[in-house]
């Protein structure tokens, strides 16, 4: 089939190379870097945990220790996370950043309205100041994780297309 590509990538390589996609069919899958993604989907996990444990309990006041802790544990990661991140030497920048802008304007929008809904509903005080913190960690880690998974990919060995 002529537009498939993964038939068009395995007729243009060499006649010693091998067929399979797992043996260095291209140096930017080869590439290792430390667990941003991974640290950055944890974090989510945490946050959504802390968010369904205070909204299960509402619309009594929660109990905060849990959620605090998890909050906590999911600021942590996403710290490490961007410091892992700040320290790559050779990496997309420019693309992350294009990736970023937009995904981060978009959780921007759905946490303000998963934090409207919570003032709607008339959530006050720590409670209230617990689930925006959240949502803040929330849009800052889907993001980062979707422009560094574009980022990751793209090769910087090549000039940057104008």
């Amino acid at each position: 089939m002529t537009g498939d590509p993964i038939a068009t990538s395995t007729r243009s390589r060499s006649a010693g190379a091998s067929a399979s996609p797992q043996a260095g069919a291209h140096p930017v899958l080869d590439r290792r870097f430390p667990p941003i993604a991974e640290l950055a989907v944890l974090s989510v996990a945490l946050m959504l945990s802390g968010g369904v444990y205070l909204a299960a309990h509402l619309p009594a006041p929660p109990p905060l220790g849990p959620a605090i802790g998890l909050l906590a544990a999911g600021a942590v990661l996403t710290a490490v996370a961007v410091t892992l991140l700040a320290r790559l030497q050779s990496f997309a920048w420019r693309t992350f950043f294009l990736v970023a802008r937009w995904a981060f304007a978009a959780y921007a929008v759905i946490a303000g309205t998963l934090g409207f809904v919570f003032v709607f509903d008339h959530t006050r005080g720590a409670t209230l100041a617990v689930l925006v913190t959240t949502l803040v960690v929330f849009a800052l880690d889907v993001p980062m994780v979707i422009a560094f998974t574009v980022a990751r990919f793209e090769d910087t060995s090549l000039p940057p297309s104008a």
